[in-house]
């Protein structure tokens, strides 16, 4: 059976990631190509991965997929110049954040089926997480094909109400950086401590990725895995201790609370 023509609009490093999720996949090289006007960017895409590249976006008549993978700073100019090429209703999956479909629609037709995604950046190591929301004209068949292309990255969930979008952006779409800022304060900290800066780093991601490894192998409840670490009068009790009195979980909650709110006037903004 062939595969459907796949299309990106913009060849940055998200494209670029898919891109190279799906030939992993088995996808094939021919039925993809990307729209781009950098010339550079084009010819990185045509050497890296053998498919066909384009200046413009009129390409898009042709496709069966769009993949709206531009900044969302210049998503309206894009999809209002996009809207005579997608006319013929091909599916759109944008992974533009804050942008809401109602505001996609307006610019590329009212009718037209749109899955929108929140992915976040590990996708460009296939090690993403990513929400999906399909509006009512999206059929099975076009679910089943953004899910496939958005695996080719990492892990999917789907989301009945796109408010849980904004949810999922303070949740996994931003949460990479939490985790950068609790791995550099720990690196900081085993400095303060007297260790020296390159070992600090490395014990620390290492430390990072073993903690998720851990928590990604069974169903075992991150607060089950603390507890069995943490003896009782030892050194990590005290050290949670110290994080719980400072009111840690208060804090993220009211961090993810203002990236959700922030996601939400980003989308009012957009329309």
């Amino acid at each position: 059976m062939s595969k459907p023509k796949l299309v990106f609009i913009g060849g940055g490093n998200m494209a670029t990631s898919l891109i190279g999720g799906l030939l992993k996949q088995g996808f094939p090289a021919s039925s993809l190509s990307v729209c781009d006007p950098i010339r550079e960017t084009r010819l990185q895409l045509e050497s890296d991965f053998q498919i066909a590249t384009f200046p413009d976006n009129a390409h898009a008549s042709e496709s069966d997929i769009v993949v709206l993978a531009v900044k969302p700073q210049i998503m309206k100019a894009v999809a209002t110049a996009l809207a005579s090429a997608v006319s013929h209703q091909p599916l759109i999956i944008s992974i533009a954040a804050g942008i809401p479909a109602p505001a996609l629609q307006a610019w590329l037709g009212d009718n037209i089926p749109l899955v929108r995604c929140m992915p976040n950046t590990p996708a460009l190591l296939q090690q993403g997480a990513t929400g999906l929301f399909a509006t009512e004209q999206v059929t099975d068949t076009q679910r089943a094909l953004a899910e496939d292309i958005m695996t080719a990255v990492g892990t999917v969930n789907w989301f009945d109400s796109e408010l849980d979008i904004d949810r999922v952006t303070a949740l996994s779409g931003s949460g990479p950086a939490y985790f950068f800022l609790v791995m550099e304060a720990m690196e900081n900290a085993g400095v303060t401590l007297g260790l020296d800066r390159d070992t600090a780093r490395q014990m620390t991601i290492q430390t990072a990725l073993g903690a998720a490894s851990m928590a990604a192998q069974g169903n075992v409840e991150p607060a089950e895995l603390r507890k069995r670490v943490t003896s009782p009068g030892g050194t990590t009790e005290k050290a949670l201790n110290t994080f719980m009195a400072d009111g840690l979980p208060d804090i993220f909650e009211r961090a993810m609370e203002a990236a959700f709110q922030r996601s939400i006037e980003m989308a009012d903004e957009a329309q």
